[in-house]
């Protein structure tokens, strides 16, 4: 971890792993902790991972969802940007639904002032059985239907179109086609110990390969209180699918630099997204 600044072409990042609880104001107080050593760092983008706000039962997040544009965990992330001065990627927040009972599980973005930007709401959701072991994302979220990305510039640094997607929709290369060329791809997730163990890196590393850009992906990583198990390893890839940075398991910090000149270079000497005919 280095807290000299990057250079005209690049943006510091970090993503945030946690292991959250059932509890949302004791994780708000893990995030904030987190947030701020990231920022020591030099990070000028932070991103959270999914449920980073609470991770007990399947309908505690219905009970804990709130209208969107208000409410404390927006206020908390809203405030959190706007205190340390950086875009700040909230990954995800349970945001009201049309069915009362489910929620959207929304990627929320907020720049240095505050002010959020862009609302990314999951479109594939998880499903999984094996043994004793037994997911269904559908009983309680709501599938969105729209990709979603933005931009941002730090001072003095360079544009960086990044593109927002969450976890189980790593598995959907055509998501990551639509988003249109981002310079980075964000990821936050909270694979389980199981699928992360056989499928996560080589996934995280294909997406970052195939879109020439480099992917940011914060996890969830250890054993939480409600029993469940996620596999941590959070990192940064660059656009040829090395790992910049990574952390296995338990809470902290991964912290790297998105380099334009670097996703240019590997653009033009591998030009495949030109070569694209479908």
């Amino acid at each position: 971890m280095t807290n000299s600044r990057p250079s005209p072409q690049t943006v510091r990042v970090a993503a945030v792993q946690m292991v959250s609880k059932p509890a949302v104001d004791a994780n708000l107080r893990d995030a904030e902790t987190l947030i701020a050593e990231a920022v020591r760092a030099g990070a000028q983008l932070v991103a959270l991972p999914e449920y980073f706000c609470l991770m007990g039962r399947e309908t505690d997040k219905v009970a804990v969802r709130e209208p969107d544009g208000r409410g404390p965990i927006q206020e908390f992330l809203a405030a959190a940007a706007r205190t340390h001065g950086i875009w700040l990627v909230g990954g995800t927040v349970p945001l009201e639904a049309a069915d009362a009972h489910r929620v959207m599980n929304s990627v929320l973005v907020f720049d240095p002032r505050g002010v959020r930007i862009a609302r990314y709401d999951k479109i594939h959701l998880f499903a999984f059985a094996k043994g004793d072991e037994s997911y269904d994302e559908a009983r309680t979220i709501a599938p969105g239907r729209t990709v979603r990305t933005f931009t941002f510039q730090p001072s003095g640094g360079p544009q960086v179109k990044a593109g927002l997607s969450v976890c189980y929709d790593l598995r959907f290369p055509e998501l990551y086609r639509a988003l249109e060329q981002p310079d980075l791809i964000l990821v936050p997730s909270a694979f389980t110990a199981t699928t992360g163990q056989a499928h996560w890196q080589t996934l995280l590393r294909a997406r970052a390969i195939e879109n020439l850009a480099y992917v940011l992906a914060p996890a969830q990583g250890g054993r939480h209180e409600n029993g469940r198990a996620t596999y941590g390893h959070s990192m940064l890839i660059d656009p040829w699918g090395e790992i910049v940075a990574i952390r296995d398991e338990g809470p902290g910090v991964v912290i790297g630099d998105v380099d334009l000149a670097r996703i240019a270079d590997v653009r033009a000497s591998l030009p495949a997204l030109a070569h694209r005919v479908l």
